[in-house]
């Protein structure tokens, strides 16, 4: 099985100058918790749920707490999402998928067009990678 079998096709990405406050509405309304940055189509880091559960939430809460949270969700994502993001292409094979998935402890990989572009057309998350082991299981 190959990613492009796997993946979500057309993923919702995000810019990098989109703020917290869209991406954390959008991935809520959405459901997801994994969102691509692109940059005129190219992927430029990767924004997930746990990256903005990073936000100071005790600093939050004290009495300057409205003032920092208007000013926290007004962040570009750029300055929180995760740069060194790994991609693979439509033809990279489940093994590799789910060994990057383990070695590098995230719970979703963008598909690539190709390494040279870096045009986001898909996303595997672990999710995917369980229904196909389940789909296989059934058979």
């Amino acid at each position: 099985m190959r990613a492009h079998e796997l993946m979500t096709p057309n993923p919702v990405t995000v810019t990098p100058e989109t703020s917290v406050a869209e991406v954390w509405d959008l991935m809520r309304e959405l459901e997801i918790r994994h969102v691509p940055v692109a940059d005129g189509g190219a992927l430029v880091g990767m924004l997930s749920d746990r990256d903005l559960a990073r936000f100071d939430l005790g600093r939050l809460l004290t009495a300057e707490g409205a003032v920092a949270l208007r000013h926290d969700l007004g962040t570009p994502v750029v300055k929180v999402m995760s740069s060194d993001v790994i991609a693979v292409t439509p033809d990279t094979g489940l093994d590799e998928i789910v060994e990057l998935l383990v070695e590098q402890r995230v719970g979703a990989i963008p598909v690539v067009r190709s390494d040279d572009t870096r045009e986001v057309i898909g996303i595997v998350s672990y999710i995917d990678v369980l229904r196909a082991l389940q789909d296989s299981l059934g058979e």
